[in-house]
């Protein structure tokens, strides 16, 4: 076989291998975009946290959020990664062929350094010393900042550095062209792409830490197409100050914004009343809203807008799967301000970046009765113009709301505690698993609720595609699940870690993730014997208790930690302080957060209330900071 025969022989069989990675029970895909920091009151400069803005740079998390050439992310076939399994490979066909990839990231305004690296390795079949054949073309948005060909063949990968300062307060692309003539192969491999910020001012934290603002209410009045994928209609939202801060601006999420293209964007707020709005930042994923005079403390304000919603097509948490619509973190949420400031984290599809006040939600939703519209809280159908029905649904200390809309497959039953339990199956779905699944939720529900405290919500809804490409995800009320017990159970336990205790889940991910899990571990019978025996840290850096630019930037650990050793402390907690004051300890805290917010350190105070135990080795055997 000639050389540029094995080559393609090899490149298709690396084709043939590539896979995805999932876990069950959460987004794993590492996406982010870099956070655009905002001051208090608007009267401070920009600020800068030191990150890596690019997302699953090294790969290991599959494509997202790189656009590429099809089979450019690839492992194995005669290449080898520079860390991890996974790595990009251009070209290296031996025939006339271009192959490219991207990612847009964001560089916050107040940093002042941005470094561009990347690893790469170039191996040729070409035999000229003096002529480029294939070339390769690294970018930042319409720069240039070099070419690379078969002149640059070498063993092993060599870093490339190049300072992108001037891109700050930028959105821009970084993306590499590989064009190979139709001559011998010339293989570019990439691996380990980073963007790192640093520098700049800091911003002063508020005088004091309360929460604000708090929302009173989402009232939110919405129209459909005949597919249930475009919405349009009006939202408000009431909020008071409980902070001795007055607060001179709000800030809305508009979350899914991170799903489209900035500025082009599948929410769209207009029209906006009740403050001035500024442009889009942080990904077109904050708004800001100045208020029309300073709101004091206990005063109360509402802010009211235009709302319109195209779904992507995608099996995503925001997306389209067929005729079937997923409609998740869609509605503008108010951010919150607290003791570290304004919380304008940037969207990951890693985990989740949402941390947002219990509210009260009336949601109406105009749609095709061919469609069924499961939802968060409890809805109630009613006749509206020819062929369409109103769907009203009302959620009491909720974070969010979230809907699906689609020619779903309906089975209902009540969990021997009482609760109503509907399972909505999009096509394919058997009737076995659909009923399995609804065993499923009932005893789970009923499993997580004897231990947390009784389930608030009045009913819950399951909606199942195994074409989900996260493995589940959670919203009050309504979780999208694959057919899983073990995920589906999962998924039912956010129900209380994260729904009705929240946390700030971007900053503090294992107070959702890694509970949940132990509560999954215990509705299934585990005990999670031995499993600190097994756990082994990459770095000196890695701690249970990192933030999810952390995580972003390492991806192919998040699961492992959070999920795995997050889980896995607990289990230990238990052992050290018992079984009994565990039980005791967990349900104690579940009611004074009850429909609050968590942080580790008051999770730590109260565990070290609970025993006589010194548990100070505890947290740093276990890395459990703050």
């Amino acid at each position: 076989m000639s050389d540029r025969l094995r080559v393609l022989a090899t490149r298709v069989a690396a084709l043939l291998s590539t896979t995805v990675l999932v876990a069950a029970g959460t987004a794993t895909l590492a996406a982010a975009t870099a956070q655009a920091s905002q001051g208090n009151g608007g009267t401070a400069a920009a600020s800068c946290t030191a990150a890596q803005v690019v997302a699953n740079g090294g790969f290991e998390s599959g494509t997202m959020p790189w656009t590429s050439s099809s089979g450019v992310v690839t492992s194995g076939g005669g290449q080898s990664a520079h860390g991890g399994t996974f790595f990009a490979w251009l070209n290296g066909y031996g025939s006339a062929h271009t192959d490219s990839l991207a990612q847009s990231v964001t560089l916050p305004a107040g940093c002042t350094s941005a470094s561009l690296s990347f690893w790469l390795h170039v191996d040729t079949a070409e035999t000229s010393k003096t002529t480029a054949y294939d070339k390769l073309t690294a970018k930042i948005g319409t720069t240039t900042l070099a070419t690379y060909s078969n002149l640059d063949a070498a063993a092993g990968y060599v870093k490339k550095t190049f300072d992108v300062s001037a891109y700050a307060g930028q959105t821009v692309s970084i993306s590499f062209n590989g064009v190979e003539d139709s001559g011998l192969q010339t293989s570019f491999v990439l691996d380990d792409v980073a963007l790192d910020v640093s520098g700049g001012g800091t911003t002063p934290p508020p005088t004091d830490a309360t929460r604000t603002p708090a929302p009173t209410g989402y009232t939110v009045n919405l129209t459909s197409d005949a597919s249930g994928a475009n919405w349009s209609g009006h939202q408000s939202i009431g909020f008071t100050n409980p902070s001795a801060t007055p607060l001179t601006e709000v800030y809305l999420r508009l979350w899914d914004n991170y799903h489209g293209s900035c500025p082009t964007t599948p929410i769209t707020v207009s029209n906006l009343t009740g403050g001035t709005a500024a442009a889009l930042t942080v990904g077109c994923t904050a708004l800001k809203v100045t208020l029309p005079a300073p709101l004091a403390q206990g005063a109360s304000g509402s802010v009211g807008f235009d709302l319109s919603i195209a779904v992507p097509s995608g099996a995503d948490r925001f997306g389209r799967d067929g005729s079937f619509n997923f409609i998740g973190n869609a509605l503008p949420v108010l951010a919150v301000r607290d003791a570290a400031g304004w919380h304008l984290d940037p969207y990951t599809n890693n985990g989740e970046s949402f941390y947002t006040l219990a509210s009260d939600y009336t949601v109406t939703l105009d749609h095709p009765s061919s469609l069924l519209v499961p939802a968060t809280g409890t809805s109630v159908d009613t006749p509206g113009s020819s062929g369409r029905t109103v769907t009203t649904a009302t959620a009491k200390k909720v974070r969010e709301f979230a809907w699906a809309a689609g020619p779903f497959t309906k089975i209902s039953g009540t969990s021997p505690g009482g609760v109503a339990v509907n399972v909505y199956s999009v096509s394919g779905i058997s009737s076995s698993s659909a009923q399995s699944m609804l065993t499923t939720a009932k005893s789970a529900v009923d499993s997580h609720a004897a231990r947390f405290g009784a389930y608030p919500y009045g009913e819950l809804d399951a909606v199942i595609d195994n074409n989900f490409w996260f493995g589940g995800m959670e919203y009050p009320g309504f979780v999208l699940d694959l057919v899983s017990t073990t995920a589906l159970t999962h998924e039912i336990g956010h129900q209380w870690w994260y729904g009705i205790v929240g946390d700030d889940e971007y900053n503090s991910p294992w107070l959702d993730e890694a509970f949940t899990d132990y509560a999954t571990d215990l509705a299934l019978g585990s005990s999670g014997t031995n499993c600190w025996s097994n756990v082994s840290w990459a770095s000196s850096a890695e701690k249970i208790t990192n933030s999810m630019a952390y995580w972003d930037a390492n991806s192919s650990r998040y699961s492992t930690v959070i999920y795995g050793y997050g889980k896995c402390a607990l289990h230990d907690l238990r052992r050290t302080i018992g079984d009994t004051a565990m039980t005791t300890l967990l349900h104690d805290y579940a009611a004074a957060h009850w429909y609050g917010v968590s942080t580790t350190a008051e999770f730590k105070a109260a565990a070290q209330a609970a025993t006589t135990v010194d548990l100070t080795s505890f947290w740093t055997q276990h890395r459990i900071e703050g």
